[in-house]
């Protein structure tokens, strides 16, 4: 029985209300101290990483609704592990759909994924992680635009370390997720080539960053709180007000990733 408030997706039911739009799916794990940003900790500690996934979470639904009101667009959340929707109450607003995952390695889920999005109306589907909270709404709006114009082709939002922030398709093509090298530097460039095995045009957005340790988290603090950035992102209210509750900690954690920097 499903606790949580929000609708359930179930990809045998399609919703006349999905179609024609493109799904901005955010992969997400139900944010439980220890089972989330577990490369964040240390330099934090699980309470804090947590604390930290729920922030990016909410700004990054933040940002998806921005998009929707821009775009035929609509966020959901893709999330595992079963059972625990309970969890994405009062992080997630309600009216945000869950959809769960399902597969084995992480390839298999994202392809799972699109399937069951294209399965239950939805004309497009864009994967997105949950660790880039200041990708700017542009890029979401740009990845939507491509997708709902006629040609098949694939969207990719790189990252700077190599893999990407968002995958987007207009059709199922199972290849662009096999045979990846997943959480190295070669996934983006390994799914560029899946793209020119079966000649699927690929369309790029602005290359980003997301945050999965000390370095990255040093460098969105620097950014955020203490304005040091001269690049336009999402403004990330959640993130940046949680950051300024740890500062002194993550000043100390941005000076070693100086040093680190620097050496």
């Amino acid at each position: 029985m499903n606790k949580s408030p929000h609708t359930i997706i179930d990809p045998k039911k399609p919703a006349a209300m999905f179609q024609g739009r493109c799904a901005l799916a955010v992969m997400a794990k139900a944010p439980k101290a220890g089972q989330v940003k577990t490369r964040l900790s240390p330099p934090l500690d699980s309470q804090q990483a947590a604390a930290l996934n729920i922030a990016f979470l909410r700004d990054t639904i933040a940002c998806l609704k921005e998009v929707e009101a821009a775009a035929e667009a609509k966020a959901v959340v893709s999330y595992t592990p079963i059972g625990e929707e309970a969890n994405f109450a009062g992080v997630v607003s309600d009216d945000v759909p869950l959809i769960p995952q399902r597969g084995e390695g992480f390839g298999e889920r994202l392809q799972c994924t699109t399937a069951d999005l294209f399965a239950a109306g939805f004309r497009a589907v864009c994967l997105i992680d949950s660790d880039s909270p200041t990708v700017p709404v542009g890029a979401y709006v740009e990845a939507v635009g491509r997708l709902l114009a006629n040609e098949d082709c694939t969207v990719l939002g790189p990252s700077d370390d190599g893999g990407y922030y968002l995958i987007g398709v207009n059709a199922s093509h199972p290849r662009l997720f096999e045979g990846i090298d997943w959480s190295t530097a070669m996934v983006a460039e390994q799914t560029r080539q899946r793209a020119l095995e079966i000649d699927l045009p690929v369309h790029s957005l602005p290359t980003w960053f997301d945050v999965d340790d000390g370095q990255t988290l040093a460098r969105l603090y620097r950014e955020l709180v203490l304005s040091e950035s001269g690049r336009e992102g999402f403004a990330a209210k959640h993130t940046r007000d949680y950051l300024w509750t740890i500062k002194n900690q993550l000043d100390e954690i941005s000076m070693a990733a100086s040093v680190g920097q620097s050496a």
